[in-house]
């Protein structure tokens, strides 16, 4: 997953909205019947197949619960995954990056995860990783592991937005579950190693997130925003020298730990993700 547009779309969910809007974050790693790393290419048509019927199971679920409106962000492998031709048709779906500008007017009531993988590093956890497979070995926010789970949590909470839903492996559950204890689930794998999974069938999957949807649909107003404390210290470290950002100039809050970790801190969340995002 990346994150060029999350931020500023957050950045929307400060004010309260009349109508019940939930903005569903996207990914493939978290799909059930995805296992492998071949499985998870954009133009996959298996895969855009299995995570469109999670994605819309999850959208009946919450306008049955009540949700008047749901946006979806494609935001797998840059935004390539998704098509207005197979999303729920009341559905809307979000493509690509957009400026500030356009997002302030936004509001919404709650977020949700849905094919969602855990954090790098864990065990039994299905194509872990933290945001880059490839560049990325750890992070830390305020000198705990995280992952994508824990930064966007965090970052909706920065905005008093709560994380209400995910779906997922089971790993990936439990890490939610340990900052968001209320947060609604759906797992429908469990990891016996990185690549390997025993999954439940397309169908049992899209019951199982539609049934969980709809049961977090009644906790909206209810589930309490997950706040990183500030100060806030996010210390990322690079699998490889090739893969580090070059800080070529020094800039306040950032610090070069070593030759493959650098260290953003701001007084929030928000400073910190944007120092790093600016590198």
């Amino acid at each position: 997953m990346r994150l060029p547009l999350f931020v500023l779309l957050l950045s929307a969910c400060a004010a309260a909205a009349q109508n019940k809007t939930v903005f569903l974050v996207t990914d493939a790693e978290g799909v059930a019947g995805v296992c492998r790393q071949d499985q998870t290419d954009a133009k996959d048509p298996e895969m855009r197949q299995l995570l469109t019927g999670e994605i819309n199971a999850a959208v009946e679920g919450l306008l049955a619960g009540g949700v008047d409106s749901v946006i979806v962000w494609d935001g797998h492998d840059g935004s390539q995954t998704l098509s207005t031709l197979t999303i729920h048709p009341k559905a809307r779906l979000l493509i690509g990056s957009l400026p500030p500008s356009m997002l302030f007017e936004r509001h919404f009531s709650a977020i949700g995860f849905i094919g969602q993988h855990s954090m790098a590093n864990t065990r039994a956890g299905i194509m872990a990783h933290s945001f880059s497979s490839l560049g990325i070995q750890n992070m830390l926010l305020n000198g705990k592991p995280v992952g994508e789970i824990g930064v966007v949590s965090a970052l909706a909470g920065h905005f008093g937005t709560p994380v209400i839903l995910l779906t997922g492996d089971q790993a990936a559950a439990d890490e939610i579950h340990r900052i968001i204890p209320r947060a609604e689930l759906a797992v429908v794998k469990e990891g016996l190693s990185r690549h390997t999974c025993i999954s439940l069938s397309a169908e049992s999957a899209r019951r199982t997130i539609r049934e969980a949807a709809l049961r977090a649909a009644a906790r909206i107003g209810s589930v309490t925003p997950y706040v990183a404390p500030g100060p806030v210290t996010l210390e990322i470290e690079h699998t490889t020298r090739n893969s580090l950002p070059i800080e070529t100039t020094p800039r306040p809050g950032v610090t070069v730990v070593d030759d493959r970790t650098i260290r953003y801190q701001g007084k929030d969340i928000l400073e910190a993700w944007t120092l790093y995002r600016e590198k």
